[in-house]
C-alpha cells in the first residue's frame, strides 16, 4: 500500500465527505431516518417482513457464527493491509502528522467511553487521539500512533487474504463494550425515540443480575449525556432472538463461565434481556463455557445462529491479557471448516469497539448515536469472495440484516432497515471452496485444556 502523507489524508477526508453526503442523500431519497417524534413512544417499530432471500443464499447458508473479539480499531490491525483503507500517518491535536509505529499485539489499554470518542473525533477533525488518557492514567501522546505487527496477528491476515476483509465496518455507537454487545444482538440501544443507552451500567454484572440500584447512562437526541440517568439494565426492547424464536430457528450465545456476583458473563449481552434471563432460554440458549462451541460442532448440534464471546485471555483486549486471541479465532474457524458445517456456514469475526486506539477514517454521523469508529471485520465462508476487501459502509446491524434476509425474518428497528447487509462479501454463484486450515500457534486442544477464567475482559 502506498504511504499516505498529509496531502493524501486531506484527500481522504474530502472523499469521506463526498461518501457521507451521498449516503445521506440516499437515506433521504429512501425516506429512512434514525427515528423521530417526541415523548416516550418506542423508537423500535414492530417487526416487518423482510425481502425474500435469493434462493442461492437461502439454500446455501444454514449457519451464521458471529465471533466477537475486543477493543481494536481497523488501523490498529490492518493499516498496512494491501488494498485496504489504511494509513501510514496519524494526525495530532496540534495539527501535525506522526508516522505510525509497528508494535506488538500486547499494548497499553486506552479509555474508550463516549467521552473518549468525542475527544478523539473532535467534531470530525480526527485529531484528538494523542490527548486522551490510558486506563491506568496518563495522556496517550504519540504512543497512540501505532499498529500491530502483522506477524503477531498472522491468522487474521491469512483469513483476509483467503476470504473477505471489511474496511468500513463502523461501531453503531461511539461508546464501549456494553452497548456494542447490545448492538450485535439488537442493532440499537434505543429505549425510546429520544434516548439510547451509552457506556456501561454502574455495577456488575451488566444486566438483570446487577445489584439493586444499578443504573445506566443515556445519550439523548440532542447529544446530551445523562450520567447514570437511565434504567436498571434489564431491558425489554426486541433483539434478533425474537425473530429467531418466531421462525423456530435455533440459536446460542457462547460465553465464559459464570457464577452469580462474579465478572464471568459481564459480556453476556442476553443477561441484560429480561425475556431471556427469566425464561428457560437462559439455560437452553446461553452456553458456558465458550469452548462448548467445539462440543456442539462435534455433536452435530451447531445452531442456526451463534454468538461466541471469549475469555479475557483470548480476547485481543489491550493491556497485557495475552497473545492467544488470533489462535482462539482460528480454532473456531478450523473447527467449522473441518466439520460437516463448512459448506453451509458463514463466519463473521468482528471486534466490539475501537478501544480508544487510533483510526484515521472519519465515521459518518448518521444519527445522534454515531456511527462510531471503524473496527476490523473478517467474513469467512466457502461462498466468501477470495482475497476481497469490501469498502461498503457497514455497522453492527449489517450482520443482523444478513441473518434476517437469509431466513426472511423481518426487521427489528431503524438501524437494521438503514444498514447495508454484508451480502456483497459473498458470491453465491461460485462453487463452495474446500477448506484449508488457518495456521495458528495454538489449536483447539490448547483451548480445551486452558483453565477456565472468570476474569473480566474489560470493565468499560
Amino acid at each position: 500500500m502506498a504511504e499516505r502523507g498529509p496531502a493524501l489524508l486531506l484527500e481522504d477526508r474530502v472523499s469521506m465527505l463526498v461518501r457521507r453526503l451521498t449516503f445521506v442523500a440516499a437515506l433521504t431519497a429512501a425516506g429512512c431516518s434514525g427515528g423521530g417524534g417526541s415523548g416516550s413512544s418506542p423508537l423500535v417499530a414492530p417487526p416487518v417482513a423482510a425481502p425474500t432471500p435469493t434462493p442461492s443464499q437461502h439454500q446455501k447458508i444454514e449457519h451464521v457464527i458471529v465471533v466477537i473479539q475486543e477493543n481494536r480499531s481497523f488501523d490498529n490491525f490492518f493499516s498496512t493491509y494491501p488494498g485496504a483503507d489504511g494509513t501510514a500517518y496519524g494526525k495530532t491535536h496540534a495539527g501535525g502528522y506522526v508516522a505510525l509505529v509497528k508494535g506488538p499485539l500486547v499494548t497499553r489499554d486506552v479509555g474508550h467511553s463516549h467521552a473518549t470518542f468525542s475527544n478523539e473525533y473532535d467534531n470530525g477533525n480526527m485529531d484528538g487521539f494523542d490527548s486522551v488518557r490510558f486506563s491506568s492514567g496518563g495522556t496517550t501522546g504519540n504512543y497512540i500512533f501505532r499498529y500491530v505487527d502483522p506477524h503477531d496477528i498472522a491468522p487474521y491476515w491469512t483469513m483476509a487474504r483467503r476470504y473477505v476483509l471489511a474496511d468500513h465496518m463502523f461501531q453503531t455507537q461511539g461508546s464501549g463494550s456494553f452497548t456494542a454487545h447490545q448492538d450485535l444482538i439488537a442493532g440499537s440501544t434505543a429505549i425510546n425515540d429520544d434516548e439510547s443507552l451509552v457506556d456501561f451500567p454502574s455495577s456488575i454484572p451488566w444486566g438483570c443480575d446487577a445489584p439493586a440500584g444499578t443504573t445506566t447512562s443515556l445519550l439523548t437526541r440532542n447529544r446530551g449525556y445523562l450520567h447514570r440517568g437511565g434504567p436498571f439494565p434489564c431491558l425489554t426492547y426486541p433483539t434478533l432472538r425474537d425473530l429467531l424464536d418466531g421462525a423456530k430457528l435455533s440459536w446460542k450465545y457462547y460465553v465464559p463461565p459464570f457464577r452469580h456476583g462474579t465478572y464471568g458473563q459481564i459480556w453476556n449481552a442476553f443477561d441484560a434481556i429480561h425475556a431471556v434471563r427469566y425464561s428457560a432460554e437462559w439455560h437452553e440458549n446461553i452456553s458456558s463455557p465458550d469452548t462448548n462451541i467445539f462440543r456442539d460442532i462435534k455433536a452435530h448440534k451447531l445452531p442456526a445462529v451463534s454468538w461466541v464471546v471469549p475469555t479475557a485471555t483470548n480476547s485481543d483486549h489491550p493491556g497485557g491479557n495475552g497473545t492467544t486471541g488470533p489462535s482462539w479465532v482460528a480454532s473456531i474457524v478450523n473447527a467449522v471448516g473441518t466439520s460437516q458445517y463448512w459448506q453451509s456456514s458463514a463466519i463473521v469475526i468482528v471486534w466490539d469497539d475501537w478501544g480508544g486506539l487510533y483510526d484515521h477514517v472519519q465515521p459518518p454521523q448518521i444519527d445522534y448515536q454515531g456511527l462510531g469508529f471503524r473496527v476490523p471485520c473478517l467474513i469467512v465462508s466457502p461462498y466468501a469472495r477470495t482475497g476481497y476487501v469490501t469498502h461498503t459502509q457497514y455497522e453492527f446491524a449489517s450482520i443482523m440484516k444478513f441473518i434476517e434476509d437469509n431466513w426472511a425474518l423481518g426487521r427489528i428497528n431503524a438501524n437494521d432497515r438503514r444498514a447495508s447487509s454484508i451480502s456483497d462479501a459473498f458470491d453465491f454463484t461460485q462453487a463452495p471452496r474446500q477448506f484449508a486450515p488457518i495456521p495458528a500457534a495454538f489449536d483447539e486442544s490448547y483451548f480445551l485444556r486452558q483453565p477456565q477464567s472468570e476474569e473480566p475482559v474489560d470493565t468499560e
